[in-house]
C-alpha cells in the first residue's frame, strides 16, 4: 500500500492586494503520478514554489511535512537535499554548456575543486540511457530540440537523487511524439518509486497517465480525484476547474467572408545559421476579410518561420517573395514597415517576444501604437491610461490595475495583454502563432472569442496551432504546411485530423 511521502497543509500564500493560495492541503504518496489542474491564475504553480523554496519559510503561512518530519526550506537547494526537485514551464538550461555540463551545474563531480570528467561524461551516459535519449554528453544544448531538453532537464533532477518531481507544463511546447515519450518515462519513474507531480492543461494527457488529480480554482482545492475509484472525464475535471459546465470547447460563430485581403507568393526563405537549408519553399497563400485561416502542420513544419518571415523578415536570410494587400504589392521588410501596412504577429513566444514583462499592463497595451497615445513625440498619460484601461475591460484582463507588472499575470492574462496590444495597432491582418499555448480551457475559450470578435470585424486572420482539434474548431480555411512547403488547402468540411495527417505523409513520400 502505497505511503504519503509529502504533504502540504492549510497553506496560506499572499502578494500585495492578492491571496494566491487559501487553506490550500494537498499530498502526495510514494510511486504516485498526482496531477494538480487547474485555470491560469488558480494557484498552482505558486503551490509547488512554496514546495519547492522558491517562496521561502517564512512568505506563507502553513505546513511542509516531508516523511512525517516538519520542512522549512529557506531556498530551492534545500528542497533539492530531500529530493524535491521541481522542473519549470521555462526550461533552466544553458545553451552554450553540454548535456553533461548542464547536469551537474551546481552539482559538479568535483575533488579539491576539479572536476572528474570522466565520471561526468560516466553518470551523464546512464543518465541519459535511464531517460531513453540517445546524445552524446558533449553535445551542446542549443543543437537538441526542445523535447530532448526536456529529457536533459529530467536526467538533470534524476542525478539529485530525486523522489518527488515536480513538472510545470512539461508538454506544453512539445509535438504528439514528444510527448508521449514524456509521458511513459513518468509511468517508468513511477514503478522505481519515484513519484511526480504534473502540472498540465492537456486533459487527455492527464487521465491517461495520472493516479489522483486536484483541481485547484481561485487559490483553493475543489476536489482530489481518485482515478481508478471516481468517475473522472475531461468534462468533470473542465466543471472543477471553472466551475461551470463547458458544452462547446469553441464559440459558435456563423462567418461572414469577404474579399481577398492578404495574400503571399511564392514565399522562400533560407535558414539564418544554415543558408543551403530552405526553411519557405515557394509557398503562397491568402487570406480574406472575415476570414481565420488556420496552418496546421508537425513542429519543424516551418509554420513560424514563415510568419516571421512575412513579418519584417524577422527570421530567414536570402528571403524572396511578395506579399500583397486589397491586390497591392506592400513592402514587409522590416517589422516597422509591416506594422505600417496594418498586419499584426503575435508570438508563439509570448514572454520572449511578445511583452517587455518587467513593464506594466499600460506600457504594453500601447507599446505597438505610441503614434496614438502621443503628441509631438511625447507620451500622453491619460491617453495611455485610458487605453490601458478601456482593454482591461473589454478582454476581461484579471489584474488589480493598469499598473500591475505583466510578469504577475497568469499565462492566459498575459496572452490578452499580448492581443491588446496588437488589436491597438488597429491591424486589418492578424498572424496569430500558437496563440492559445500554455493556457488552461477556460481561458481558451475567451481567447477563442476574441479571435471571433476580430474575424467578424472584418479582419483577416491567420491561425496557427500545433493542436489539431483547435485548428479545426477555428478556422474556416486550413493550409497544411510541411517541412517548409505548403502540401494541402482543406475547406473547414472536408477537414479532418486524419487528411491533414495523410497530406503531410503524402508529401514526405513525395519529397523522398
Amino acid at each position: 500500500m502505497s505511503k504519503t511521502v509529502l504533504e502540504m497543509r492549510n497553506i496560506t500564500k499572499t502578494f500585495p492586494g492578492v491571496k494566491a493560495l487559501s487553506d490550500v492541503s494537498f499530498e502526495i504518496k510514494s510511486d504516485e503520478i498526482h496531477a494538480l489542474v487547474g485555470e491560469n491564475g488558480a494557484g498552482k504553480s505558486t503551490l509547488m514554489k512554496v514546495l519547492s523554496g522558491v517562496y521561502p519559510h517564512g512568505t506563507y503561512e502553513g505546513q511542509i511535512l516531508y516523511e512525517g518530519q516538519e520542512c522549512q526550506f529557506r531556498d530551492i537547494k534545500q528542497s533539492e537535499e530531500k529530493g524535491i526537485v521541481i522542473i519549470h514551464q521555462e526550461l533552466a538550461l544553458v545553451p552554450y554548456l553540454s548535456i553533461a555540463e548542464n547536469i551537474f551545474l551546481g552539482n559538479e563531480t568535483a575533488r579539491n575543486g576539479v572536476i572528474n570528467w570522466n565520471t561526468t561524461i560516466a553518470k551523464t551516459r546512464q543518465l541519459l540511457e535511464t531517460v531513453g535519449l540517445d546524445e552524446n554528453p558533449n553535445t551542446l544544448i542549443k543543437d537538441i530540440g526542445v523535447g530532448k531538453q526536456q529529457l536533459v532537464e529530467i536526467a538533470k533532477a534524476l542525478s539529485k537523487n530525486v523522489r518527488v518531481l515536480i513538472l510545470d507544463e512539461p508538454t506544453a511546447a512539445l509535438n504528439e511524439t514528444d510527448s508521449d515519450n514524456l509521458l511513459k518515462l513518468l509511468l517508468d519513474l513511477k514503478k522505481q518509486g519515484i513519484s511526480s507531480v504534473l502540472i498540465s492543461h492537456k486533459l487527455n494527457e492527464v487521465v491517461q497517465v495520472a493516479n489522483v488529480i486536484t483541481i485547484i480554482r481561485d487559490g483553493a482545492v475543489i476536489e482530489t480525484l481518485d482515478v481508478q475509484n471516481d468517475d473522472i472525464s475531461e468534462d468533470r475535471i473542465i466543471r472543477g476547474m471553472v466551475g461551470r459546465d463547458m458544452t462547446h470547447r469553441y464559440p459558435a460563430r456563423v462567418p461572414k467572408i469577404g474579399e481577398i485581403i492578404f495574400e503571399v507568393k511564392d514565399w522562400t526563405a533560407y535558414h539564418p545559421l544554415n543558408e543551403d537549408r530552405k526553411i519557405s519553399d515557394n509557398v503562397s497563400l491568402n487570406v480574406r476579410a472575415g476570414e481565420i485561416v488556420g496552418i496546421a502542420g508537425l513542429m519543424g513544419a516551418g509554420r513560424t518561420e514563415l510568419a516571421m518571415g512575412v513579418f519584417g523578415h524577422s527570421y530567414g536570410k536570402h528571403i524572396s517573395g511578395k506579399v500583397f494587400k486589397n491586390g497591392k504589392k506592400i513592402d514587409t521588410s522590416s517589422v516597422s514597415k509591416a506594422i505600417d501596412h496594418g498586419i499584426a504577429y503575435v508570438s508563439e513566444d509570448r514572454k520572449a517576444y511578445g511583452l517587455v514583462l518587467s513593464n506594466d499592463i499600460k506600457f504594453n497595451v500601447t507599446l505597438a501604437n505610441l503614434d496614438k497615445v502621443s503628441s509631438f513625440g511625447i507620451l500622453d498619460d491619460s491617453k495611455e491610461t485610458h487605453a490601458a484601461n478601456e482593454y482591461v475591460k473589454q478582454l476581461a484582463i484579471k489584474t488589480p490595475g493598469i499598473y500591475q507588472k505583466t510578469v504577475n499575470l497568469s499565462g492566459g492574462n498575459q496572452q490578452k495583454v499580448v492581443l491588446s496590444k496588437w488589436i491597438f495597432a488597429q491591424p486589418d491582418v492578424l498572424i496569430l502563432d500558437e496563440p492559445t499555448r500554455g493556457i488552461d480551457v477556460g481561458a481558451k475559450y475567451e481567447i477563442y472569442s476574441i479571435i471571433n470578435e476580430l474575424a467578424a470585424a472584418g479582419k483577416a486572420v491567420i491561425f496557427i496551432s500545433s493542436e489539431l482539434p483547435e485548428i479545426l474548431g477555428m478556422c474556416d480555411r486550413i493550409y497544411v504546411m510541411d517541412e517548409g512547403r505548403m502540401c494541402g488547402e482543406l475547406s473547414k468540411q472536408e477537414a479532418s485530423q486524419e487528411i491533414i495527417m495523410k497530406a503531410i505523409l503524402n508529401s514526405r513520400g513525395r519529397a523522398s
